[in-house]
């Protein structure tokens, strides 16, 4: 039988780092399973974006160095802000200050407004599942092989190194985040070692967790 495990996922928006800090050694001292932050370069949740906000990647690492037993990850990455290779060796950072503690939250991104103001590319959503498809492949690589060298058309490495390797073999737990039944459930049966639903009725969660299913036995 499966266990249920309990975790809380905190946004970093609207608030301080003293309040997160306290939040985050609560999750850890009262025997949560995980605490999650998120990715995102504006405030969300309104009509504006103007909110303090602090960044997903460095929070994390502090609030990992903070903790001692609760897993920590952001719920989730995305992907568009950041070259996998980058992002490979930021998690396996993060990975080692937490002594393997991480879960790795990995998502194609949407929010257009971030990538407007920032000039990063938001493409079609083809577009960027094709770029979330192929940062699965760069990081996994870069997490469990000596080199890569990769080809892609959104991403090529040649002889890539990335040491150290994560704490945990064969790497974190992959989680990819998103409900499009035809090619972002695949890209999860096919990589992920968890998927993240992001909200929904049990009806919906149900119906979404059958396509899943479906792909994991296409794949």
């Amino acid at each position: 039988m499966t266990s249920m495990r309990i975790g809380i996922k905190l946004s970093p928006q609207h608030t301080t780092l003293d309040e997160l800090r306290a939040v985050w050694q609560l999750a850890d001292d009262a025997g949560f399973d995980s605490c999650w932050t998120f990715d995102h370069f504006a405030s969300i949740g309104s009509d504006d974006p103007s909110g303090d906000v602090f960044e997903g990647w460095s929070h994390l690492a502090a609030m990992a160095e903070g903790t001692s037993q609760v897993r920590v990850g952001c719920m989730v990455t995305g992907n568009t802000y950041r070259h996998p290779a980058v992002l490979a060796k930021m998690a396996t950072t993060v990975d080692h200050i937490s002594n393997g503690r991480l879960e790795f939250g990995l998502g194609a991104a949407w929010a257009e407004v971030e990538h407007t103001m920032l000039g990063v590319e938001f493409g079609t959503v083809r577009d960027r599942l094709d770029r979330l498809e192929e940062a699965c492949q760069v990081i996994t690589s870069l997490w469990t092989q000596p080199r890569t060298t990769f080809a892609g058309r959104h991403y090529q490495l040649v002889d890539a190194l990335a040491n150290p390797k994560p704490v945990q073999s064969p790497h974190p737990p992959l989680w990819i985040g998103g409900t499009g039944r035809t090619r972002t459930l695949r890209i999860t049966a096919q990589y992920a070692n968890a998927w993240n639903a992001g909200g929904g009725s049990p009806a919906q969660i149900a119906e979404l967790s059958a396509v899943l299913d479906q792909h994991c036995a296409d794949v």
